[in-house]
């Protein structure tokens, strides 16, 4: 113990005692230089590795968002499609449908202002009866025919 730290009278430090402390305290100094520069560069790389995380989960974070914003895209796209399809293929029904109509009335008009053939026929033994009706507009005819078939017995 130095004689400053004691009660008693002070103590007189010789050159080889303040060399010794001097050098004590310079490598206690760079003992906790040491310390303090190893404590330093070991926060300095668990902060690096930390950044590098945040880094790498703000990456992560941005290709979700980007991929659920592509995805949300594609099913609008794909909607719209349906959509429009939807609105074209109701169009083609009615379009279809009003084409059938003016067919329909197209064919009687023409049947009737042409003319139409109706009738049935039927089969007796070897005799072929055969009834006809044909309109020519207001006009109408009736044929009766009994045709008599070549049956070889």
């Amino acid at each position: 113990m130095c004689g400053l730290c004691q009660g008693g009278p002070p103590k007189k430090i010789t050159r080889k005692e303040e060399a010794a402390m001097f050098i004590q305290a310079w490598w206690r100094g760079t003992l906790v230089r040491r310390t303090l520069l190893h404590a330093a560069l070991r926060a300095c790389i668990i902060q690096r590795w930390w950044k590098q995380m945040l880094v790498k989960l703000l990456e992560r974070k941005r290709h979700l968002a980007l991929d659920f914003y592509v995805r949300q895209e594609w099913a609008v796209v794909k909607l719209q499609s349906w959509v429009r399809m939807w609105c074209v293929r109701l169009r083609y029904c009615r379009l279809l449908h009003a084409a059938r109509i003016i067919q329909i009335y197209w064919r009687w008009h023409h049947c009737r202002t042409r003319g139409f053939i109706q009738g049935h026929y039927i089969f007796k033994e070897s005799h072929l009866n055969l009834q006809l009706e044909i309109s020519l507009g207001a006009q109408a005819c009736r044929v009766q025919q009994c045709i008599p078939l070549p049956i070889k017995e």
